[in-house]
């Protein structure tokens, strides 16, 4: 009695070889749903920026670098938890700018305080990289109109400080300290537009968002998770 072909594939088929089923539909992922973080990173850059103008602009003594490194040290600490927060939230664009800022306020407050030997020129290249850098996010934030103009505004400003370190010029000193109480100013509006946002559950006061931007505040579920599964932290590589 011969065998049939069905019983001779399987007596050839290769032994000891394991198939995995497809894990796709044993996979879950789980999305942990947090309160906004950025009204207090904005609110933080709003207040360490008021501390900054009125060393600038005169209205503090001579000898108050220090406290003024002392009460702008806050805002480095609360911006990298703002940061860290962002970057669990899947918004990598205010993680970023948040993370860059809080390292700029740790640096400013160490040489404020400890006054090294040409710490401002360094200031100053520091200022003005943070300058370069703010305009670049400000050209791919714009369907986020409320960061857009506190970028818009940081720009200048932190050219000014720049320019203001390296020549020493006080009128520069005086411009960057008005450029900061306008960008303080921008900063806490957005802040308390997002806070009213994120208490009410609605837009009360405009914070410009449009496209994607608009779509994930008042889009359904469907478009929060869409290709969720190509974006950091679930895909294998960044």
């Amino acid at each position: 009695m011969t065998d049939s072909p069905e019983q001779l594939g399987e007596q050839a088929a290769p032994t000891g070889v394991h198939f995995e089923p497809s894990l796709r539909p044993m996979t879950r992922i789980n999305l942990h749903p947090i309160a906004s973080p950025m009204p207090v990173g904005f609110f933080a850059v709003a207040i360490a920026s008021v501390v900054v103008a009125s060393l600038q602009l005169g209205f503090l003594g001579d000898d108050a670098h220090r406290a003024v490194a002392l009460t702008i040290f806050p805002a480095f600490i609360l911006q990298l938890i703002v940061s860290i927060l962002a970057f669990g939230a899947r918004d990598v664009l205010a993680a970023t700018l948040m993370a860059c800022f809080s390292g700029t306020w740790l640096a400013s407050s160490l040489v404020l305080a400890i006054d090294p030997p040409s710490g401002t020129e360094v200031l100053g290249v520091l200022n003005l990289v943070f300058a370069v850098f703010a305009l670049m996010m400000a050209t791919i934030a714009s369907r986020k109109r409320v960061m857009w103009v506190v970028l818009c505004v940081a720009v200048p400003r932190f050219a000014v400080a720049a320019f203001s370190n390296f020549t020493g010029a006080t009128w520069l000193g005086y411009t960057s300290g008005a450029l900061g109480l306008l960008l303080a100013a921008v900063a806490m509006y957005a802040a308390f537009a997002l806070l009213l946002e994120d208490m009410r559950g609605e837009e009360l006061l405009p914070v410009g968002r449009l496209g994607p931007a608009h779509d994930a505040v008042a889009g359904d579920l469907s478009v929060q998770l869409n290709n969720l599964e190509r974006q950091a932290g679930v895909r294998r590589t960044l």
